[in-house]
């Protein structure tokens, strides 16, 4: 069966705002108040909980403190969990495409670096869990992306065909993940870098959902 493998955060939903919120709420616990803003720093949210606190804590010291990164990012997790969609919206178009392709007997699955019980409530809480017939999370298995493992479940979980298959999504790891994988990899342009994300020369670039079927052709048939 052919596959698509699509990334969470930045790709299928915008979920910076949330993300820095929790990160914020953290901050904001040490007295720091918000260290981190929801439009300049959204990139920095999609590259998970760590990278924020540490963003965060360089702006008011200039030595890096993992045992203080350490301690927040459960605190972090847990502001997160509590509020993991009050500003989080599907990207236009998404159900819509992802329909269009179960319709035409493509599987379709979820490969993130998200904690996989954050990303389950994630999907649960947008209504879209029944689109996806696979969902790996960061902590599924023993390796993340970029390592190409949790793409391979992703794609037999869902009971497709690693031959058949590609990655959609909107960082180096996901270029790098798919590399790892020898597959095709589709970045979206809707993310928080839009056109410039083209450096990172994915096999194509998706400037809306409403162009999927087309790009996804073109790659894998």
């Amino acid at each position: 069966m052919k596959t698509i493998v699509f990334d969470l955060d930045g790709t299928l939903a915008d979920t910076s705002v949330d993300l820095i919120e929790a990160a914020n709420a953290c901050f904001r616990g040490r007295g720091l108040g918000d260290l981190l803003d929801p439009e300049r720093d959204k990139l920095t949210a999609f590259h998970g909980g760590r990278a924020m606190l540490k963003l965060g804590f360089s702006r008011v010291s200039e030595a890096e403190d993992e045992a203080l990164i350490d301690a927040e990012y459960p605190n972090l997790l847990r502001h997160y969990d509590a509020h993991i969609d009050d500003q989080t919206i599907l990207y236009p178009g998404a159900v819509e495409a992802i329909n269009r392709l179960r319709s035409d007997e493509y599987v379709t699955s979820i490969c993130t670096n998200k904690p996989e019980g954050l990303a389950r409530k994630l999907i649960d809480r947008l209504g879209v869990s029944p689109l996806f017939d696979a969902l790996i999370g960061a902590d599924t298995l023993p390796v993340r992306k970029p390592d190409p493992e949790p793409y391979h479940q992703a794609v037999l979980r869902a009971g497709g065909t690693i031959e058949e298959s590609l990655l959609i999504g909107d960082t180096i790891t996901d270029v790098n993940t798919a590399k790892a994988a020898n597959v095709p990899c589709i970045l979206v342009e809707f993310g928080p870098e839009g056109r410039e994300i083209a450096r990172l020369q994915p096999d194509a670039l998706l400037p809306h959902f409403d162009q999927l079927d087309g790009v996804v052709r073109d790659l894998i048939g």
